[in-house]
Parts: C-alpha cells; sequence; structure tokens
C-alpha cells in the first residue's frame, strides 16, 4: 500500500516563506502590518496568524500588543567557563555590549545567600540590580549580590562591566559554579526584557571567588533564552 503524503498546512507554508524572508532582514527591523501581508499571500488573517505564532515560539519574532511585529536577533553563544565575563565575552564577538545600573539596595541575607557567601545569619548584603543591553536590545537581568562591607569598594559603580570594575580595584573574580535553570518571566521581567510572557527565560545562579578562593559575588542572571545558548567548557 503507498501512503500518500499530505500536504502541509497552508499556516506551516506561510511560515516557511517567512522564516526564509527573515534572512534578509536585520534585527530590529519591523515586519508588514497584518492586513498588508495577508493581502500579499491571498490569506485570511487567521492563517497569518497562525504563521507568525510559529515564528514567535521559535525565538525569531516579536509580537508586541498595538505595535508591528519586529525580527529578534539568532541566539549567541556565551561561553560558561571559570574566568568568563559578560560584557568581554561578548563584546570579542563583535557586538556592542551595555550594563545599565537600575537599583542599589541594602538588605539581610537569606540563608542561602549567606550560606554561599559564607557570612553570618541575618548579615546584611549589598544588591545592585542591573538591565544589560546588547545592540541597544535588552537581554539580560542581574542581581549581584556582595556582603555589605564591600559597599565602599562599590560606591562608584554606576554601570558597565561589574568584572572590569572590581579588576581595576585589584579584585579580579573567577567563577566557581554555576547553575542553570529555566521558568517564565514576570510580567515586569517581560516588560523589561521586550518579551513575550510565554517566553522562556534562562536563569543562571553564579558564586564568584576571589584569586586565594574566597566567596566574593552570588549573581543571578535572566536572560532571554531566544537570545543565549551557554556553552559550558569541560
Amino acid at each position: 500500500m503507498h501512503l500518500s503524503r499530505q500536504p502541509q498546512p497552508r499556516y506551516l507554508q506561510l511560515a516557511a516563506q517567512l522564516r526564509e524572508e527573515l534572512r534578509h532582514l536585520q534585527p530590529g527591523d519591523q515586519l508588514p502590518g497584518e492586513v498588508q501581508l495577508a493581502t500579499r499571500f491571498a490569506v485570511n488573517r487567521h492563517t497569518l496568524r497562525r504563521a507568525i505564532d510559529e515564528l514567535v515560539s521559535e525565538g525569531r519574532v516579536l509580537r508586541q500588543q498595538g505595535r508591528s511585529t519586529r525580527v529578534l536577533a539568532r541566539p549567541l553563544i556565551y561561553p560558561l567557563a571559570a574566568g568568563s565575563a559578560y560584557s568581554e565575552s561578548l563584546s570579542a564577538q563583535g557586538h556592542g555590549v551595555q550594563a545599565r545600573l537600575l537599583q542599589r539596595q541594602l538588605r539581610s541575607a537569606t540563608p542561602e545567600e549567606a550560606d554561599h557567601l559564607k557570612l553570618g545569619e541575618g548579615a546584611t548584603l549589598l544588591e545592585l540590580h542591573t538591565l544589560r543591553l546588547l545592540d541597544q536590545q535588552p537581554v539580560s537581568l542581574i542581581r549581584h549580590r556582595f556582603c555589605a562591607s564591600r559597599q565602599v569598594l562599590l560606591e562608584d559603580y554606576n554601570g558597565g562591566s561589574l568584572r572590569q570594575y572590581l579588576a581595576e580595584r585589584q579584585l579580579p573574580l573567577h567563577r566557581a559554579f554555576s547553575l542553570i535553570g529555566a521558568r517564565l518571566p514576570t510580567s515586569d521581567e517581560a516588560d523589561q526584557l521586550l518579551m513575550p510572557r510565554h517566553a522562556p527565560l534562562l536563569t543562571v545562579l553564579t558564586l564568584s571567588h576571589d584569586l586565594a578562593g574566597r566567596p566574593v559575588e552570588l549573581s543571578l542572571s535572566t536572560s532571554r533564552a531566544d537570545r543565549f545558548q551557554y556553552q559550558v567548557a569541560t
């Protein structure tokens, strides 16, 4: 018995056509409006939306309510090695990297944080919140936790590479361990990272030591999963 091949649904055919056209567009470019695309491909808007939904789920485009659909950059490879640093690694790949300081606060450490940083119960932490942008597009939110005794050392930090800032002050750090996870963003995270609520975030909890092996920084990064692939050194 010969099985005839079933024709591919029209929305998947259209998604393939649009996927090919994205190769000729740049990150940040906007797609034409739904009415214009539906007319061009002679389909109804429901079929067009299903096709674009495929591209959204693949992380190729971003649809924002009330705005045009934008082209996203393909995932970047970030090496997770002992000496790797966010800004330096991605700058070396030719990307414009920015780090904006969003907030600075003192708070009590959780038991887990105190254990990682070898602090006493109820110790005070200095926490810095930064937003990382690649080629002017927001991609990561990072919470950097330090013992409050580092407050004077960090009082002049207002943005840029935190690793470089510390190294220039004779406190170079290296990664002791990283724990990778995934979850959905909160509404605030989705707004700050310009991403849909149903798309996943990659989370990386990293403990960094000084050259003597003492714990200095516990950071938690939340990054758009459509923008990053983490490469683990062996």
